[in-house]
């Protein structure tokens, strides 16, 4: 990590405890197991993530178990940025893919800033909170298939909406 006066000092490193309980060492573990690619370290996978897109986030697709009403018939069909297209033909709800997680035991989101102290809100609370959202889209004749778009800051209520 580099600084303006191009310090390179480390500033915090996790433990190995830590570093073996990461998603990102069990994704690695699954990339070896199930599609026979070792990557030796992060900067490896960041490597290989680069310079095979497709094969990248068809790999990311298949390690969360993304589940889609219909399947994905590419995973990318153009590469021009702006403009993309990322796994056309897919048709997904993204509600369902968060709380198909749900856990009563822990919190669905932590938040916190340096403005607002750390929060909690439970998958209740989340639930309840987008179930209200959802239905004032309806009520203002939002359907399945239309777009909403927003510009908002990082906090619960932006996960909610």
């Amino acid at each position: 990590m580099g600084t303006a006066s191009g310090d390179e000092t480390l500033l915090w490193e996790p433990s190995e405890e830590l570093k073996q309980q990461a998603t990102l060492t069990r994704y690695m573990q699954w990339l070896e197991r199930e599609k026979g690619l070792y990557v030796r370290d992060q900067e490896e996978l960041w490597h290989w993530s680069v310079s095979h897109l497709e094969d990248f986030w068809a790999s990311i697709w298949d390690f969360f178990s993304v589940k889609a009403s219909r399947p994905y018939t590419s995973v990318l069909a153009d590469r021009k940025m702006p403009g993309a297209q990322w796994f056309g033909g897919a048709e997904l709800n993204y509600a369902e893919q968060v709380f198909r997680n749900a856990s009563v035991g822990y919190p669905a989101l932590l938040f916190q800033s340096e403005r607002h102290p750390l929060r909690a809100v439970s998958w209740e609370e989340l639930s309840r909170n987008v179930g209200s959202v959802a239905n004032a889209l309806r009520a203002l004749g939002v359907k399945p298939g239309d777009r909403v778009v927003s510009y908002m800051a990082n906090l619960p209520e932006t996960v909610i909406a």
